[in-house]
C-alpha cells in the first residue's frame, strides 16, 4: 500500500533527469559554454564564429556549403555569421571562379592568428580527463552524433 508520500515502485524505477544521456550532453555543452566564454570574450567572437574559425586552420577555402555541413549549420545561419567574421577582419568571401554559385571562405592573416590565442590546452585540462580519457570521450560523444544522425535520416 502507497501513501500520499510513497510514489509507488514503478514510479520510483522512472529514470531522473541525471539519468538521461542527452542531459548529461546538453548540460556538458553549456558547460564548455562557460568555461570557453572568457577566452572568447578576449577574442571578441561568439562560440559559432570560434567553431568556423577553427574549421577554416583544418581546412582552409572551403565553401560554405561545404563548411555548413561540416559544422551541421544551414546556409541561412551560416552567412550572417560568415558576414560578421569578414567585418572583424577575421576571413574573406569571394565567388567561386569556377562555379559563380559558390562562394569560398578563407582566413585571413588576423584568422590564423587566433589559433595561438585560443586557450584550448587549458579548456582539456579543465575537463580533468587524461589525454587518453579525453581522446575516448571525443570518439564516443562522435558516435553517439553520428548514429542519431543516421537514425534520424532513416526514419
Amino acid at each position: 500500500m502507497t501513501t500520499p508520500d510513497t510514489p509507488p515502485a514503478a514510479e520510483k524505477k522512472a529514470p531522473r533527469l541525471a539519468d538521461f544521456l542527452c542531459f548529461a550532453v546538453y548540460s556538458a555543452n553549456l558547460a564548455y559554454g562557460r568555461a570557453y566564454k572568457p577566452i572568447l570574450d578576449e577574442l571578441g567572437v561568439t562560440y559559432t564564429q570560434w567553431i568556423i574559425i577553427v574549421a577554416l586552420w583544418e581546412e582552409d577555402g572551403q565553401s560554405v556549403k561545404s563548411l555548413g555541413d561540416k559544422l551541421f549549420l544551414e546556409s541561412n545561419t551560416l552567412t550572417p555569421i560568415l558576414k560578421k567574421l569578414e567585418s572583424l577582419g577575421y576571413l574573406t568571401r569571394r565567388r567561386d571562379p569556377a562555379d559563380e554559385r559558390q562562394v569560398i571562405v578563407s582566413l585571413t592573416e588576423a584568422g590564423r592568428a587566433l589559433r595561438e590565442k585560443g586557450g584550448q590546452k587549458t579548456l582539456v585540462k579543465a575537463t580533468g580527463l587524461a589525454p587518453e580519457e579525453f581522446a575516448q570521450v571525443q570518439k564516443t560523444v562522435t558516435k553517439v552524433r553520428d548514429n542519431l544522425i543516421k537514425h534520424a535520416n532513416d526514419g
